[in-house]
């Protein structure tokens, strides 16, 4: 009897992480490990040349971040499920790591109980948040889902310019536009992505790679 195996993918800086990962899908028979990455880059390559079941990515990789990752990956491989893994225990973070489709949210430290479970809820079509984080969250909605590529254009230019730093009106000059609108804008995609304060705002911009 064949039994069919959940292929996965591991991407991660950390060796010894990378390492404790492998160990973890290694000791479950209907798991199959295609193989492993440092980058985003590489992580990326490897799901394009073998387009897994799960991707399970690490938040903050060299040369591309898990975010901006989970949003290609997503793009280019819809069927492949992506997991994001990460030290950060933020709502912040959680909902970005939705908003770019992620199927699950893993706290690196609780790892070694949540991401067996968390590879099982994406099979099956679930959302996994770690219980480090959903047992204080309040308020998370569908909304999470939506990303940066759903804003309009003046929406996303106006969160841009606000987590570099400028000001209402000097974001409004920039743009030929009344300060009222780049409030306005500002507000409608602050309520759409579930960000409720400027350092949440460029929090979202490093992980688009807005800032970059």
């Amino acid at each position: 009897m064949n039994l069919e195996r959940t292929s996965i993918i591991l991407a991660d800086d950390h060796p010894f992480i990378l390492f404790a990962l492998k160990q973890l899908v290694a000791a479950e028979t209907d798991f199959e490990l295609l193989g492993e990455a440092a980058t985003g880059l590489q992580a990326l390559s490897l799901v394009r040349s073998t387009t897994p079941d799960v991707a399970v990515i690490d938040l903050g990789m060299p040369e591309m971040n898990g975010i901006v990752l989970a949003r290609k990956i997503r793009e280019e491989r819809p069927s492949v499920k992506v997991l994001i893994l990460t030290a950060y225990e933020d709502e912040a973070h959680l909902k970005q790591s939705l908003a770019a489709g992620a199927s699950g949210f893993v706290v690196k430290r609780s790892a070694t109980t949540t991401l067996i479970p968390a590879i099982r809820a994406a099979m099956t079509g679930g959302t996994f948040v770690d219980p480090l984080l959903s047992g204080r969250l309040s308020g998370l909605t569908r909304r999470t889902t939506i990303g940066a590529d759903e804003l309009s254009p003046r929406e996303q230019e106006v969160l841009k310019l606000t987590a570099l730093g400028y000001a209402t009106k000097e974001i409004a000059d920039l743009m030929s536009i009344g300060g009222k609108s780049v409030e306005t804008y500002r507000t409608r995609a602050s309520e759409k992505l579930g960000l409720k304060s400027k350092a949440e705002i460029v929090r979202f911009a490093l992980a688009e790679g807005w800032l970059a």
